[in-house]
């Protein structure tokens, strides 16, 4: 096993084909297939899954994690020894769209001003983020996942607070003994990973199919609620301007949803990688309640 395999793996899963992750390298694509071959040779199993787009074996997202880890490694190193690598390190994180709308951007503030990273941004379900670093597609990730992915060390964030919340008219609308009638109120998604509405449901009206509207998008999302097309589960910190000028109430009777979050990292010697986890910490703590609060 050698560098140039690792980073003919990681070109393909990053670019999807053996022919993207050839130009990508400014090799041939007979040069890529030659050192996935001697690679799978090595470790004596398949590392790629041929498809559209080609993907890591379970083998291969070890040594995907392996390589992104590698190659942040290697580019430090470089610079540390005074010979600077073409152009910026790349460092991958997942972030939930509801973070990466309020709380999170403090961090993109203060990463503008780094000369020597770019940021790639996977916009992940809090709940689901950790895949993402047990495939190795980033080094980094806000999760809800409390136990430490391999390779990967876990701080906690803070709690994240989403309130119940619709549009005055629709809440009139259906009202029953002063309650909200979740049977027949329509409600909001964000996609198939969310589970916020569903959770309120599952206390207050267990048999409740009501009528579901999907919005995948961070401000489609409020906007929708805010119009009136169903009742959300929105940030409190999304939220709180719309509450005070009464273009949204709070579902009377329900309670908020208080999601524990985590940082999770791999546990490498990069500078880079401690600042983002600094920066991230630094904005949990202004944007989050502390997880001992009551």
């Amino acid at each position: 096993m050698n560098l140039e395999q690792l980073r003919a793996l990681l070109a393909i899963v990053d670019e999807g084909s053996f022919e993207a992750a050839a130009d990508a390298l400014g090799v041939s694509a007979s040069a890529v297939s030659q050192r996935i071959r001697a690679l799978e040779r090595t470790v004596g199993q398949m590392v790629v899954r041929r498809g559209t787009p080609c993907e890591a074996t379970d083998a291969g997202q070890a040594l995907v994690r392996m390589a992104r880890h590698v190659s942040v490694i290697e580019r430090e190193t470089w610079a540390t020894l005074g010979r600077q690598a073409s152009g910026r390190s790349v460092t991958a994180l997942a972030v939930p769209a509801d973070a990466l709308g309020t709380w999170f951007e403090p961090v993109l503030r203060e990463a503008a001003g780094w000369t020597d990273t770019t940021l790639d941004l996977h916009v992940e379900d809090q709940d689901h983020s950790a895949a993402l670093l047990r495939r190795g597609d980033v080094l980094a990730a806000v999760t809800t996942e409390p136990q430490p992915v391999p390779g990967c060390a876990v701080e906690p964030l803070g709690r994240m607070r989403y309130v119940p919340v619709a549009a005055p008219r629709l809440l009139r609308q259906h009202v029953r003994h002063g309650r909200p009638d979740l049977h027949t109120m329509p409600t909001m998604r964000f996609n198939a990973k969310d589970g916020l509405q569903a959770q309120v449901l599952d206390v207050h009206a267990p048999s409740a199919a009501p009528p579901t509207h999907l919005a995948p998008s961070f401000d489609a999302f409020h906007r929708c609620v805010r119009a009136g097309l169903g009742w959300g589960m929105l940030v409190d910190l999304q939220a709180v301007d719309d509450l005070a000028s009464g273009r949204l109430v709070r579902l009377p009777g329900v309670d908020d949803v208080l999601v524990p979050l985590h940082w999770q990292a791999a546990t490498l010697p990069s500078p880079g990688l401690l600042r983002l986890s600094r920066a991230v910490h630094e904005a949990a703590a202004g944007g989050l309640e502390r997880a001992d609060r009551p």
